[in-house]
């Protein structure tokens, strides 16, 4: 497999929507649903919830200042995530949030669901989730930090107020499914075990087990995760300046 392309970003790059979602000819359309409802299938049997065609935002260019692109399906991506052959087609390159999150005690780290569409079962830092079509402004700019806030929010029950400013770092993307990870450093001052006790009270189950992971064992924890770690994590904590 090719390895993951890692985009520099400065930490004031803007995200804007240039174009509307382009058409599909109809037998890939029918061929789209097709993967879309055997996912489908898979994840509610799987008990990580129920998919959801809502619209995400898609990659066309990027630089460090400026990335361009539209909003897209996400049984597009669902579908290339499935067929990386359809990249050719489809062109997706989802934008995701991830946040590299610091508490006072360490980094936020958790396991994705068995069932999960993409990276089933590994460990990544949270939260993460795609850049949607709510974090739209009205001048066609997306807020991908309040898309990281949402997320936070909806992930580890946790409020906004508790933390600091959101910085870039870099975007890695996929070399199979495209998918583009927009990390991102943020901290709060809570401790470990209020993390913990908002994850198990408001939080959406996305992470079983969710792990606070001390700065001076994050190195040890990516050799014991293995290849169970996704891979942009370990270049988000570099640019992050928490690992040696």
């Amino acid at each position: 497999m090719a390895p993951f392309i890692v985009h520099p970003v400065r930490s004031d790059v803007e995200v804007h929507v240039t174009r509307e979602m382009p058409p599909l000819p109809p037998a890939l359309e029918v061929r789209i649903d097709r993967i879309w409802s055997r996912a489908a299938a898979r994840v509610e049997a799987g008990g990580a919830g129920r998919l959801f065609n809502g619209r995400g935002f898609s990659i066309e260019t990027i630089t460090p200042e400026r990335i361009t692109g539209h909003l897209t399906e996400y049984r597009r991506l669902v579908a290339q995530s499935e067929e990386h052959a359809l990249f050719g087609e489809l062109g997706v390159r989802s934008l995701a949030a991830c946040g590299v999150l610091r508490c006072a005690d360490g980094v936020v780290i958790g396991r994705r669901p068995a069932a999960a569409v993409y990276q089933p079962g590994m460990w990544q830092l949270c939260p993460a989730g795609s850049v949607d079509a709510g974090a739209r402004r009205p001048d066609g700019t997306m807020d991908y930090r309040a898309q990281l806030f949402t997320e936070i929010r909806e992930e580890l029950g946790l409020d906004q107020a508790s933390f600091g400013e959101v910085t870039p770092l870099c975007v890695v993307e996929h070399p199979g499914s495209h998918v583009s990870d927009l990390g991102m450093s943020v901290s709060t001052t809570l401790d470990a075990d209020a993390v913990l006790n908002a994850h198990r009270m408001r939080g959406n189950a996305e992470y079983d087990p969710l792990r606070i992971v001390p700065i001076p064992e994050l190195s040890d924890f990516i050799v014991w995760a293995g290849d169970s770690l996704v891979p942009p994590a370990p270049v988000f904590l570099a640019r992050a300046g928490l690992l040696a």
